[in-house]
């Protein structure tokens, strides 16, 4: 059980900081498409894939003060930064992660913005779907972000480049 908690801790050391929670759900979901071995189970929701257990975990966390969450107010929203404390690194260190490829993933996805990453999350949703049949669901479920056909493309070509 606390090695799923590690995991989590493990992406956001490699991350250094992960800005918003809509981005570190799309980060372990991403990495768990590329077979790294995360156990969280998602379901299709309002921004994608979405993990309540990830919620979770990572609520636990931050109770157990090994992940910090910092809440800022943009105005009319808030949003949530995390970052590994050095409890949280401490913790890490109980566990041996060798997984030197999730590192360069990491730091790749997270230079994302979350709305590419809901984009490229949501194809991976439906990777079991032709890229057309793809497309138009992106396009029904997804009309509200008015995709273009361009930023289908990168995140396409974003998904080959990360062994997707």
């Amino acid at each position: 059980m606390l090695e799923d908690h590690a995991k989590v801790i493990a992406v956001l050391k490699e991350a250094g900081e992960v800005i918003g929670r809509k981005k570190l759900q799309k980060i372990i979901y991403i990495c768990k498409k590329l077979q790294f071995p995360f156990n969280e189970k998602y379901q299709f929701h309002f921004y994608g894939p979405y993990s309540e257990e990830l919620t979770l975990r990572v609520e636990e966390l931050c109770n157990l003060g090994l992940v910090t969450e910092v809440k800022e107010s943009k105005g009319n929203y808030y949003q949530y930064k995390y970052a590994v404390t050095e409890e949280g690194d401490e913790f890490l260190g109980h566990y041996d992660f060798e997984l030197p490829e999730l590192r360069q993933c990491i730091s790749e996805i997270n230079s994302q913005s979350s709305r590419f990453l809901e984009l490229v999350s949501t194809i991976l949703f439906f990777d079991r779907l032709t890229k057309e049949e793809v497309v138009e669901k992106v396009h029904t479920i997804k009309r509200k972000q008015n995709y273009s056909e361009d930023e289908i493309e990168q995140a396409y070509a974003f998904m080959e480049k990360l062994g997707c």
